[in-house]
């Protein structure tokens, strides 16, 4: 797994090759095996690879969200706000298992923000998703993973670039007397 973090990057530009239908189930199966709050599972998943609903979806948001009309699938990340209370931070744990299982399996992937983002002056990206899709206003819209085979290559962010500053020991700002010894190691990691 450790591997996989590691060589992780948002991709963008995807190649017209389609998805597996072997790809597509594994890539359902991380989803619908997603830990949740008290096991309410809140969340609900639309699958769009329709080339002109993706060319819509692309531009659900100002900005950061053209990349959906090269993927091959794009993966609206929903949920029922009235079943949790947690339904964004179930949500945030699907969609970063969906982008690891599709790191697995050789796809690449991007997240597109759609919670608190706007579609215009007049509409919010949510709006825009939930009128596109046929969604009930009950099912909030947290954000949009697009993936696709990779047309790009991206290096790992370099072990050396980490912020180990970030990381206290038992107090906050107390440092972590191991992140100098990390560091150290990190110098072999890609």
């Amino acid at each position: 797994m450790i591997d996989l973090i590691r060589t992780r990057r948002s991709i963008r530009r995807f190649s017209d090759q389609p998805l597996e239908t072997q790809q597509v189930d594994l890539l359902v199966e991380a989803l619908l095996r997603a830990p949740s709050s008290r096991n309410h599972n809140p969340w609900q998943f639309v699958l769009v690879d329709d080339r002109a609903l993706l060319e819509q979806l692309a531009s659900a948001k100002q900005h950061g969200s053209e990349f959906l009309k090269g993927a091959a699938l794009a993966v609206v990340i929903c949920a029922d706000e009235t079943t949790s209370d947690v339904w964004v931070e179930d949500c945030s744990i699907a969609a970063i298992l969906l982008q690891m299982t599709a790191q697995s399996l050789g796809l690449g992937s991007c997240w597109a923000q759609i919670r608190k983002r706007q579609h215009d002056m007049q509409t919010t990206a949510e709006q825009f998703v939930q009128q596109l899709l046929g969604l009930p206003q009950r099912l909030r819209v947290a954000s949009i993973i697009g993936i696709g085979h990779p047309a790009e290559k991206r290096q790992p962010l370099a072990a050396d670039k980490l912020e180990y500053g970030k990381l206290s020991h038992n107090r906050y700002q107390q440092p972590w007397s191991a992140a100098a010894e990390m560091r150290d190691s990190a110098r072999d990691c890609p």
